[in-house]
């Protein structure tokens, strides 16, 4: 009977403006951050964003590999148009070509004329009056004179150029001036990477 009296004791109430023992919560350890450590899951999301659900389908798993190979040549085209390092193939890699560029796009190049002028060369081969084969001839070899000319003042500006700011560099030098000499008779706006200087500015 007695112990039947004791459980049968009223409760003892818990006032709810009270603070909740801190031996209910575990005990608090000396120099904690107070704060619950936050889940690996939780901890990435707030990383990177709230991760996407995976693929029910096969079709989607493609579609979603398809729309990132997507954005990863996207990329790469916005790279190598900016000249990204990361972006550029070994042909267009380091400061020297970096500055061969620059030499190039700085200045009016007669070699944007060399494909025009074949254009206009094959197209007047298919005429059949001698006088307009004649007079193309003659502008295709004057627009070839006036390259191997251009040619050669970029390579003298290159060679000056990589004597004042690369003396130790082990780039050939001539191929260099091939890279340059090459860049100079694409049109200005096809160039890969885009020129990064306008035309006139100091190099």
């Amino acid at each position: 009977m007695r112990l039947l009296r004791r459980r049968s004791e009223t409760p003892v109430e818990v006032d709810p403006a009270q603070p909740v023992a801190a031996d209910a919560a575990g005990p608090a350890r000396p120099g904690g951050k107070g704060r619950p450590t936050p889940r690996r899951r939780e901890a990435q999301k707030r990383r990177t964003g709230p991760v996407a659900p995976p693929p029910k389908t096969r079709r989607e798993a493609v579609r979603r590999m398809r729309e990132q190979g997507g954005d990863r040549r996207a990329d790469a085209r916005e790279g190598l148009r900016a000249g990204d390092e990361r972006y550029l193939s070994a042909r267009d890699r380091g400061p020297e070509r970096r500055m061969v560029r620059d030499v190039v796009d700085s200045r009016r190049n007669a070699g944007v004329l060399f494909l025009l002028s074949a254009v206009v060369y094959f197209a007047g081969l298919l005429i059949p009056s001698v006088q307009i084969k004649a007079a193309i001839t003659a502008l295709w070899l004057t627009v070839l004179i006036l390259l191997v000319v251009d040619s050669a003042v970029i390579g003298l500006r290159i060679r000056k150029l990589m004597r004042q700011r690369f003396p130790d560099s082990r780039e050939p030098l001539g191929r260099l001036i091939f890279y340059g000499a090459t860049r100079a008779t694409m049109i200005r706006r096809w160039r890969m990477p885009k020129p990064a200087v306008e035309v006139g500015d100091a190099i």
